[in-house]
């Protein structure tokens, strides 16, 4: 695992009350990578990775579900809409909780889909309460992974799934790629980044069976290639000086996570365990 210590809770939070305003411009209704198959749009890739993700876990129509970052709540209201979910969404951002919650009832979702605004590491849930936990690209912010998942496989009830996709530390990583991956740590604001080995062990040490652990990194990394072009394009950095010079960082490192995915540095994981019946 390689740690950023100086990253603060307090930034995180600030991160994702400003910079959603970029991922909207920059990317669209999701906050997480694309997955390409082949030359499909951007937003048809983001689409795909939540219908390949759910997919993994096979998720159950009308199955309850606790989407641990949610961020604006791209993937809850698509497995409502596509799934029949009962979603319980759960941002640190106040920001990001009113997009969510305004955009599930533009779309008709109220009774389905709710949003809280709570610390993913302090949250109060109830036990067993859900059939399916699922977090796309928010265990990186965490402080304490392996004691989130073990809180975490808590509120999944027996035989109910923990789907994850995450960003990874890669294996026997040499100094020049450890240095990457501690500057995306800094860009991206992640207190650590794990290995794929971290999280299958994090997952089993909660009590929970490994179904699935795979690399999706090539099918996603396009991401960034299209992120940093359209910075560019879009002059996003004169908007960055002018709302939070704080985020100048962040697109900075754009550039930087594409060449960790392509160096070897870092991968993308797409992680699926059960809890024992």
């Amino acid at each position: 695992m390689i740690a950023c210590p100086d990253i603060r809770k307090d930034v995180i939070r600030r991160h994702y009350d400003v910079s959603t305003l970029f991922y909207r411009l920059l990317w669209g209704r999701h906050i997480h990578h694309g997955y390409w198959e082949a030359n499909e749009s951007p937003a048809v890739a983001q689409d795909q990775l939540t219908d390949r993700l759910a997919a993994a876990a096979g998720v159950e129509h009308g199955a309850r579900v606790v989407d641990i970052g949610c961020g604006m709540g791209g993937s809850s209201r698509r497995l409502s809409k596509r799934l029949g979910c009962d979603v319980t969404g759960v941002t640190i951002s106040p920001f990001q909780r009113h997009w969510a919650t305004t955009a599930a009832w533009r779309e008709g979702m109220r009774q389905n889909v709710r949003f809280l605004c709570a610390d993913a590491e302090n949250v109060e849930l109830p036990a067993a309460s859900f059939d399916l936990l699922w977090s796309v690209e928010c265990t990186e912010h965490l402080f304490d992974k392996p004691e989130f998942f073990r809180r975490a496989a808590d509120w999944v009830r027996p035989g109910g799934t923990v789907a994850i996709c995450a960003w990874l530390a890669g294996p026997d990583l040499n100094p020049e790629q450890e240095q990457q991956v501690y500057d995306v740590c800094e860009g991206f604001f992640c207190p650590s980044l794990g290995s794929m080995e971290d999280y299958r062990s994090w997952l089993t040490d909660a009590g929970l069976e490994m179904v699935a652990a795979d690399d999706w990194t090539q099918n996603v990394d396009r991401t960034w290639e299209i992120c940093r072009d359209r910075v560019k394009r879009f002059g996003i950095h004169r908007a960055a000086k002018w709302i939070d010079r704080g985020q100048i960082i962040f697109l900075d490192r754009f550039q930087t996570i594409l060449d960790a995915y392509r160096s070897g540095a870092m991968q993308y994981g797409c992680f699926v365990a059960r809890k024992p019946s």
